[in-house]
C-alpha cells in the first residue's frame, strides 16, 4: 500500500491498513496460543447446549458491569468453555472498536484529563479506563481499554477523525496498543515530517504573513528580495498584487548589506527568500517553484542553519532525501545572495552565521540520491561541484576571514558583524542590564533602547556585552555559562572541529570526483585537494595545541584575548571524534574521561554540573548546561564514537536518549519537545525559552525537528534486543545490568586497536595511487610545522603558498 494511501485513509478498517505477519497464524502460534493464554472450565449445561459465554472485558450492551471474582472449579474431561486466563490480555485477532467521535472525545475529557490541557497524561487524575464499543458487534458488546499511553493514543486517533470531518470511525486495537518505539518511529516518518515542511509559495506565505514574529503580524508581511534576484521580484511583486488579502510588502535589498542597513530594518522584520526552480515557458512567462523546507517545530517558519544538517540526518534515512536535498540547495542560495548561511532567513539574522555543516549535508544527500543512468550520475556530480564550490566561499570569506578569523592562533570563533540588540529576543529579555545604563543617563529602558539602537549613545562596554551575545548566538548554543560574556574571544572545538571537516570533506570531494582539483565559478581560480589537506592538517595541529587538554584528557575551548583555556567541560568535546581529528590515543582518553563526566541516566548532559556553577535567583539555568541534553550534542558524540570503534559505548548513549524520548512519548500523550532533562529523565525544563513541542491539543503535529532526526538515527544504532527493551520501557541502567553491557564509561578498545578515521588519503600515504599527492602534500606539510599556514618565511611562501584568492582574508 503506498503511503499517500495510508495517510488518506488511516481511519479504514483494520484489514485496509494493517498486513499481518504470516507467523500469526501458523498453527504452532495457536497451539501455543491454546496452551499458555487459557484457561479451562465445565459447565452444568449438557455438553453442545452451552453458548459461548461473552469474555470479561466485554458485555453484552453498553452496561459497566465488572466480572466479579474467578470461581475456581474442578477440572472437567470434556470443558467446552474457554477464557482467557488474563484480563489485560489480547485475542488473537484484534478487535475494532466503533467510536462515535463526538460522544467518546467529550467523555474521555471529562473523565479523564483532570488539568483540561487536552492531553492524557500520568499527571491526569482520572481512572485510566474506558469501556468502547466494537464494531463486529455493531457497538453492542464493549471492551475495557486502560492506561494513559492508550487512552492517550485513543485522544490522538480520535482528534485526527474529527479533523477529516468524520463522525464515527473504527479504530483498530492494534492502533491503541502500538508498540511506542514503532508508533513514534511511524509518526515521524509518515507524518511529522509532514508538519515540519514550510515553502514560501502562495499557499505558505499565508502562513508566514501571520507569523507573530513579523514587525507587525496584524498588518502583514514583508518579503525581502535579494538585489540580483529578478526572477524572485517578480514572482513576489505579483504575488502582493494579486493575492492583497496577504497585506505582503515586497522590499528589494541592496547590493552591499551592511550592519547599519541591517540595524535600519530591525523594526520591519520580515522573511528571506530563498531558492526556487525557475524556468519560463514558450511566451516567456516565468514559472517559479519555491522549494520546500523543513523548519525546526513550534513559532518557526524559517529554515535555521544548524538545525537543517541534524534534520536531513533523519530525513535521508525516511526516504526523504529530496527535502534535504532542497534545504542544501537553499544554502547555497543564501551563500550566492547573502554572503553566508544564516542563522535563519529571517532579516535581523542578516549578520549572523550558524555551525557550518554544509560539506558534511552535501555529501550526506548526495550518497542518497538515485543515479541509475549515467545522465543522473553526471548530473548529480554537477550539483556536488556547486554545492562545493559554495561551501569553499563560506570557508574563505566568512570562517577564515575577519571578523571570525584569529590570525595568532590561526583557528576560527564565532563573532558576528551585528550592531545593536539581537532584536529576535523577548522584548523584555535585556532589561536586566540596560536598566544601569538607563538609570546613569535618567531615562526609561524604553528611551534608552531607542537610543541605543539608533546609535545616538555610544556605550563601548554595552558594545563589547552584544558583541558576544550576538556570537553566542551565532553558535547556536543559547544559551550557556560556557559562552555568556566572552564567545567572541573564544576559539571552540565545536567551530574548529567542523572547520576541519570542512577541509578534509572538501579534499576528499576533489579527489574522488573532481581529479583533485577545482577551478572557483567566481573566477578566483583554482584550488587543489593538496591545498585543503595542507589547511586540516595545519588546523589539527592547532588544535592539538590550544584545544587538548593532555592532563585533563579532553578538548576544551581557548580564549584568545586571554590566552588560555577556558575549563568548561562540555559535551562539545566530542566534536573532534565526529570529524576526525583526535589521535587513537586521544580518542581513548576521551571516551574514558568523556563519558565519566558528561555520561548521566538520560544521555550525554550539555555540560558538568561543576562546570555550570551554583544556581540561584540572580545566577538562573541556561539552557544548554546541566541538566539538559540536546539532540546535536547526542547524535555528534554517537557518530564520533563509531567513527573510531566505540560502537558499544554510542549505543548505550543512544540507548538512554532514546529511552528518555519515548518515556516522555508515552506519559504525556505523545510529547516530541525540542530537549530534555536528561539527568532526571524528564522532559521538564526551568530555562529560559521553555521547551517548544510541549502546547498541542489532543495529537501532536510535528514534533521537534532534530529530535524526530536523532530518534530515527538512533533507532538505527540499536540492535532487535535494544529496540525490545526500549518498546517495554526497560530502563537503562537495569538493561544494562540485565545484559551485562559495559556501563562504567569505560572504552571497549585499546589504542591499537581503534581506528584513526583522518580520510582514505591519510591512510594510504604510502600507495602508489596517491604517490604525487604524498610528494606535494609531504613538502607542504614541513612548510607549515609551525602550524602557521602562509605566514612562514619568504623562502617558504615561494615554495608553496595557496593562492591569494583563496587565502585567509586579514
Amino acid at each position: 500500500m503506498s503511503d499517500a494511501r495510508r495517510d488518506s485513509d488511516v481511519y479504514a478498517p483494520a484489514s485496509e491498513y494493517y498486513r499481518r505477519s504470516p507467523a500469526h497464524h501458523t498453527p504452532a502460534v495457536a497451539r501455543s496460543r491454546s496452551r499458555t493464554n487459557r484457561r479451562t472450565y465445565p459447565t452444568n449445561a449438557p455438553h453442545g447446549d452451552a453458548a459461548p459465554a461473552p469474555l470479561p472485558q466485554e458485555a453484552d450492551g453498553p452496561s459497566d458491569i465488572v466480572p466479579g471474582p474467578r470461581q475456581h472449579r474442578p477440572k472437567d474431561k470434556n470443558p467446552i468453555l474457554r477464557r482467557r486466563g488474563s484480563f489485560d490480555a489480547r485475542t488473537p485477532t484484534p478487535r475494532c472498536f466503533l467510536v462515535d467521535v463526538d460522544v467518546v472525545e467529550k467523555v474521555i475529557l471529562d473523565q479523564e484529563d483532570t488539568n483540561g490541557n487536552c492531553q492524557i497524561t500520568v499527571e491526569d487524575n482520572g481512572p485510566k479506563v474506558l469501556r468502547l464499543p466494537t464494531a463486529n458487534s455493531g457497538g453492542y458488546r464493549t471492551f475495557d481499554v486502560r492506561g494513559s499511553y492508550v487512552l492517550a493514543n485513543l485522544l490522538q486517533e480520535i482528534t485526527l477523525a474529527r479533523e477529516q470531518g468524520k463522525t464515527q470511525v473504527v479504530i483498530d486495537e492494534e492502533r491503541l496498543y502500538e508498540n511506542p518505539v514503532n508508533r513514534l518511529s511511524r509518526m515521524i516518518r509518515d507524518s511529522f515530517w509532514n508538519g515540519l515542511i514550510r515553502c514560501m509559495d502562495e499557499q505558505g506565505m499565508k502562513k508566514i504573513c501571520e507569523d507573530s514574529k513579523n514587525a507587525n503580524a496584524s498588518a502583514g508581511g514583508i518579503v525581502y528580495v535579494p538585489h540580483g534576484d529578478d526572477p524572485a521580484w517578480e514572482y513576489y511583486t505579483r504575488m502582493a498584487r494579486d493575492l492583497p488579502d496577504l497585506k505582503l510588502q515586497v522590499v528589494r535589498l541592496p547590493k552591499d548589506i551592511t550592519p547599519e542597513y541591517v540595524n535600519s530594518i530591525n523594526d520591519k522584520a520580515g522573511i528571506l527568500t530563498l531558492a526556487a526552480n525557475v524556468s519560463y515557458d514558450a511566451s516567456g512567462r516565468l514559472n517559479y517553484q519555491p522549494l520546500q523546507f523543513v523548519v525546526p517545530g513550534g513559532r518557526f517558519n524559517e529554515q535555521y542553519g544548524w538545525d537543517s544538517h541534524f534534520e536531513s540526518a533523519g530525513l535521508v534515512l525516511d526516504g526523504r532525501w529530496q527535502l534535504a536535498k532542497n534545504m542544501v540547495d537553499n544554502f547555497v542560495y543564501e551563500i550566492k545572495h547573502y554572503g553566508k548561511i544564516l542563522n535563519a532567513n529571517r532579516s535581523y539574522y542578516l549578520t549572523r552565521s550558524q555551525p557550518p555543516f554544509l560539506t558534511e549535508m552535501a555529501s550526506m544527500v548526495y550518497n542518497h540520491m538515485p543515479a541509475t543512468t549515467e545522465h543522473e550520475a553526471a548530473a548529480n556530480r554537477d550539483w556536488l561541484r556547486t554545492v562545493f564550490d559554495a561551501a569553499i566561499v563560506e570557508y574563505l570569506d566568512v570562517w577564515t576571514a575577519a571578523p571570525r578569523y584569529n590570525a595568532a592562533t590561526g583557528l576560527s570563533c564565532y563573532r558576528t558583524t551585528g550592531i545593536g540588540m539581537p532584536p529576535e529576543t523577548e522584548s523584555t529579555h535585556f532589561d536586566t542590564t540596560l536598566t544601569p545604563y538607563a538609570k546613569r543617563l535618567g531615562v526609561s529602558l524604553a528611551e534608552y533602547k531607542d537610543l541605543y539602537n539608533s546609535g545616538q549613545i555610544y556605550e563601548p562596554a554595552l558594545d563589547e556585552y552584544f558583541v558576544h551575545d550576538r556570537a553566542l548566538r551565532e553558535s547556536g548554543h543559547d544559551t550557556s555559562y560556557r559562552l555568556e560574556h566572552r564567545c567572541a574571544n573564544l576559539a571552540t572545538i565545536d567551530l574548529n572541529s567542523l572547520l576541519y571537516k570542512y577541509e578534509v570533506d572538501i579534499a576528499n570531494t576533489l579527489d574522488r570526483h573532481f581529479g583533485g582539483r577545482h577551478t572557483m565559478l567566481d573566477g578566483r581560480g583554482e584550488t587543489t585537494s593538496v591545498e585543503w589537506r595542507a589547511r586540516a592538517e595545519a588546523r589539527r595541529a592547532r588544535i592539538d595545541k590550544y584545544l587538548w587538554n593532555e592532563d585533563k584528557g579532553m578538548y576544551f575551548d581557548y580564549d584568545v584575548a586571554l590566552g588560555e583555556q577556558s575549563l568548561y567541560e562540555s559535551a562539545t568535546t566530542f566534536w573532534a571524534l565526529w570529524a576526525g581529528c583526535a589521535s587513537p590515543e586521544q580518542a581513548r582518553r576521551l571516551v574514558e574521561v568523556g563519558c565519566s563526566k558528561l555520561e548521566v541516566a538520560g544521555g550525554l548532559v550539555g555540560g558538568t554540573e561543576e562546570s555550570r556553577g551554583l544556581i540561584s535567583k540572580d545566577r538562573p539555568n541556561r539552557q544548554w548546561d546541566y541538566p539538559y541534553g540536546w539532540a546535536p550534542h547526542q547524535m555528534m558524540a554517537w557518530q564520533g564514537l563509531c567513527n573510531y570503534g566505540y560502537g558499544e559505548v554510542a549505543q548505550r548513549l543512544a540507548y538512554r536518549w532514546l529511552y528518555t524520548m519515548t518515556k516522555a512519548f508515552v506519559d504525556y500523550n505523545g510529547m516530541v519537545v525540542e530537549k530534555l532533562n536528561v539527568v532526571d529523565m524528564s522532559h521538564k525544563v526551568v530555562a529560559e525559552y521553555g521547551n517548544v513541542g510541549s502546547d498541542f491539543r489532543g495529537v501532536p503535529r510535528e514534533g521537534f525537528g532534530w529530535m524526530n532526526a536523532s530518534f530515527q538515527v538512533g533507532l538505527s544504532l540499536l540492535g532487535s534486543h535494544m529496540r525490545r527493551a526500549l518498546g517495554a520501557l526497560t530502563e537503562p541502567d537495569k538493561f544494562f545490568q540485565r545484559a551485562n553491557w559495559r556501563i562504567d564509561g569505560t572504552a571497549s578498545h585499546s589504542p591499537a586497536e581503534t581506528p584513526w578515521p583522518m580520510t582514505e588519503f591519510a591512510r594510504e600515504l604510502d600507495t602508489r595511487r596517491y604517490q604525487k599527492q604524498n610528494i606535494e602534500l609531504s613538502r607542504a606539510l614541513r612548510l607549515i610545522a609551525d602550524s602557521e599556514l602562509n605566514e612562514g618565511s619568504s623562502a617558504a611562501s615561494e615554495e608553496f603558498a595557496v593562492p591569494e584568492a583563496l587565502a585567509p582574508r586579514p
